[in-house]
């Protein structure tokens, strides 16, 4: 018998200062049974960053989602999609595979990959050269002490603040908050 997604929802608060996008976004998460609540908080973390995007590339007009990731390769972990349909922003997060990346970026407008594993330093050193031929691609690194404290804010019910100014996500639930500063590798 398979295990099922647990369902997780959160009404994120974005105040992106750095791109003036200020927005509610209300949210369900289906937690793979072999995700764990950091990767799964990255994912919202990813969301966050990147949500004034809905304006930027869609004026307001399109849909900011959660994909199937674990349970479907073939979806992001993230995307924005217009009205029309296309895929105008597609997030990964983890170590993907190269050969995924390259045909995201065929299927999207951009790719963004947040890696967040210790071993992403490593992960990046192996793919890099093979990814630097993908200009619609860009890559970044969350420091692995905060995505780790982004687990503890993790709950089936999440009323989350995120606010971002200088490059800094600051995501927190009132009670207490996690500082992430991506570093960007491409």
């Amino acid at each position: 018998m398979a295990l099922k997604s647990t369902i997780y929802k959160a009404n994120l608060q974005v105040a992106d200062i750095d791109h003036h996008y200020y927005a509610d976004h209300p949210l369900m998460l289906a937690r793979h049974p072999s995700e764990t609540d950091e990767r799964m908080m990255v994912r919202l973390a990813a969301l966050a960053l990147q949500a004034h995007q809905l304006q930027a590339l869609c004026g307001g007009d399109g849909t900011l989602a959660f994909g199937a990731g674990l349970s479907d390769p073939d979806e992001p972990d993230v995307w924005l999609r217009d009205f029309t349909g296309q895929t105008r922003l597609w997030m990964e997060v983890g170590q993907p595979d190269d050969k995924p990346l390259l045909k995201a970026c065929n299927r999207a407008d951009a790719v963004v990959v947040y890696c967040f594993h210790h071993a992403a330093e490593v992960w990046w050193r192996d793919i890099q050269s093979k990814l630097q031929r993908a200009p619609k691609l860009s890559v970044w690194r969350f420091p692995s002490a905060a995505t780790q404290s982004l687990a503890q804010l993790a709950q089936r019910n999440m009323q989350l603040q995120a606010t971002i100014q200088e490059g800094v996500l600051m995501l927190g639930d009132g009670a207490q908050s996690v500082d992430i500063e991506p570093v960007r590798w491409k």
